[in-house]
């Protein structure tokens, strides 16, 4: 008989295969309990087995909606603008081709080759396993603030229903020097309040002017406090209410796993593209629109050669993709094994790239056309990154519509809820699936919602006045300061330690195709050297963190550092607990035993790996007692 030979990573995703989904484990199943069985009824997958998604579109949509949030609507029109404008669209689309795509796709074969979630994905090389944990405690604690975001969104999107808008008029309590942002043609005196400059031959009075969508944002919502030294305060109640919602979405959408997850992958990947697309229609008819679009994609070729705008071209492809936080090989490891991965890696780079350009058209036309209303022709005037983008210069701008600003306020809040939910989910699902494969009794429903109840206690703490101060610390020190480093580790233990070769052989055997050059050369030269040129810029031009213009206390940075620490010193923790747990006569076998693959590495369906292995072992079998050079040279062009 042949069957034995018959790869069944080349059934389809229609699911009529039973042979293509993957078991956990090797090991001979254990007698399950009633409450197994009854466990694994409820999430449709019997006992020993991991799910999969209903189908491989479902995929696709989980990461378009991971990989497609925040980021690329608030943050990537204002870096492009702060690094030359269009300009700025080459190291941004070189830095994809080198970085970005290479390590989504990485990321995607060696979850879906292992059929193993972000920790333990690293059986690889049992030495680097603090790599995983070390990237699901930062994006644990990048869970906690992201939702706190999410409940801001849908504050404003509650409000979003009044009339006239809260944030259009001023209010008595704020002072006189408040405009209101309702009004159209308004002086140029409350242009300051959107970042205007010295360089204005202003009185001191007009240059202090506010907006009431400032004002409204940051005494009304955020109730902002002067410093961090004040303390952080109580939260508000309003807000509280939203992180919960916020929290029981996720919660109701991960319970049952992948099963329900992807389901709601559709509506998550696909309804904020119709409602970025309904706005990019009003914008455009805006006065002034074309002007604000303009302004976005002018090119000022004298930045392309700055490091720094190579530094945020870089910064904002790893942060915009999600890569080397987890959430991908997490996604991926439940697909079946020969999925197309290649062709979704594909997809989902390029539509995040061309998202990023749609969201810029949309907020720099409905900018354009705030800039119109308070009579300045310099756009800059009226910008604001990140949350000022979303709670302060958009909401202004919708404040000056003369016909229904209602109804274009609902639909970009809800947009943005939709957009975070979607990335939050992944976020939120690695954490999970994290725990779960160490703890596999431990059930779906209530893994998740023990981490829903953490992260919403953890959560209160960014929903306070001093919220703001707290979210700018954790997401330093513990989201970009970690992930730098443990995505270079990643990078190196792949390409180097388990080696280029062997991963391209991987994907031969998985997918049935030939592995490139070009990826080749990326995951073996080119991306980790980038990334680690990047990390060295880093910190050689790292400057105290400031919010608002005031430094941190000491004892904030004492606990942006322990963040840091505890993230970091995973790796060489768990490197030593790997060699001392490895077997052997001397120390020297004991570390080399602990940087080579477990034994059970590989698919996780018997009749593959027994396949796998004694083809790995062929092929490896020449490369054995090469010299330094030759190994090198196998190893990058195969």
């Amino acid at each position: 008989m042949k069957t034995s030979q018959r790869n069944p990573g080349f059934v389809g995703d229609d699911g009529n295969s039973t042979t293509s989904t993957l078991a956990m484990s090797s090991l001979p199943a254990e007698t399950t309990t009633e409450a197994e069985q009854e466990a694994n009824k409820s999430t449709g997958t019997r006992q020993g087995e991991r799910a999969t998604w209903g189908k491989g579109v479902e995929f696709l949509m989980s990461c378009i909606a991971m990989s497609v949030g925040l980021g690329n609507v608030w943050r990537f029109p204002f870096t492009a603008l702060d690094n030359g404008g269009g300009a700025f669209l080459i190291p941004y689309l070189i830095v994809l081709f080198l970085i970005g795509k290479p390590i989504y796709y990485l990321e995607m074969v060696i979850g879906q080759f292992s059929s193993r979630a972000s920790v333990k994905v690293f059986d690889l090389c049992p030495a680097m396993k603090g790599v995983g944990i070390g990237q699901v405690i930062s994006i644990s604690l990048v869970t906690t603030y992201y939702v706190g975001i999410m409940g801001i969104t849908l504050n404003y999107f509650y409000d979003s229903f009044r009339n006239p808008l809260p944030w259009s008029e001023c209010q008595a309590e704020w002072g006189a020097l408040c405009v209101a942002s309702s009004q159209g043609n308004i002086s140029s005196s409350a242009i300051s309040s959107f970042g205007g400059n010295s360089s204005l031959n202003m009185i001191a009075p007009q240059r202090q002017r506010v907006a009431s969508a400032e004002l409204y944002f940051l005494k009304e919502v955020l109730r902002e406090k002067d410093q961090i030294a004040d303390g952080i305060g109580l939260p508000n109640w309003e807000l509280v209410i939203g992180l919960f919602v916020s929290w029981m979405c996720v919660f109701l959408i991960i319970r049952r796993g992948v099963k329900s997850s992807g389901k709601a992958s559709y509506f998550l990947a696909i309804f904020p593209y119709v409602i970025m697309g309904v706005l990019l229609i009003r914008a455009v008819t805006l006065p002034g629109s074309l002007d604000g679009i303009y302004y976005f994609i002018k090119p000022d070729w004298n930045k392309i050669l700055d490091p720094k705008v190579w530094y945020a071209a870089v910064t904002q492809c790893f942060y915009s993709l999600s890569v080397c936080f987890g959430n991908i090989i997490m996604y991926a490891s439940f697909n079946k094994f020969g999925h197309n991965v290649h062709r979704d890696a594909t997809i989902v780079t390029a539509l995040d790239t061309a998202t990023s350009l749609l969201a810029g058209f949309t907020i720099f036309g409905i900018l354009g056309h705030l800039a119109h209303e308070i009579g300045t022709e310099d756009i800059g005037k009226v910008v604001r990154g990140g949350a000022g983008l979303a709670f302060i210069s958009y909401p202004d701008a919708i404040a000056k519509f003369k016909q229904l600003p209602q109804i274009f306020s609902v639909l970009f809040f809800l947009m943005l809820f939709v957009l975070g939910i979607g990335s939050n989910i992944a976020m939120t699902s690695c954490t999970v699936t994290a725990i779960r494969d160490r703890f596999p009794n431990f059930k779906q429903w209530q893994c998740s919602l023990l981490i829903a109840v953490v992260s919403f206690v953890i959560g209160l703490m960014y929903i306070t006045p001093g919220g703001q101060y707290m979210l700018t610390l954790v997401d330093f020190f513990g989201a970009s300061m970690i992930a730098l480093v443990l995505g270079i580790a990643e990078l190196y233990t792949i390409g180097w330690i388990y080696g280029t070769d062997r991963l391209c052989k991987d994907i031969e055997f998985m997918l049935g195709r030939k592995v490139g050059l070009y990826w080749r050369l990326c995951w073996s030269i080119f991306t980790p050297l980038i990334m680690t040129i990047i990390l060295i810029y880093f910190y050689a031009t790292y400057e105290p963190l400031i919010y608002n213009n005031q430094p941190f206390p000491a004892w904030a940075y004492g606990i942006g550092w322990s963040i840091t620490a505890f993230g970091v010193m995973q790796l060489p923790l768990w490197m030593l607990v790997a060699i001392i747990r490895e077997p052997g006569n001397t120390l020297g076998e004991k570390i080399c035993g602990a940087f080579r693959p477990k034994k059970n590495w590989g698919p996780t369906d018997p009749l593959l790996r027994e396949q796998y292995n004694k083809q790995i072992e062929h092929e490896l079998m020449p490369k054995r007692g090469q010299g330094f050079w030759a190994s090198i040279k196998q190893n990058i062009f195969g």
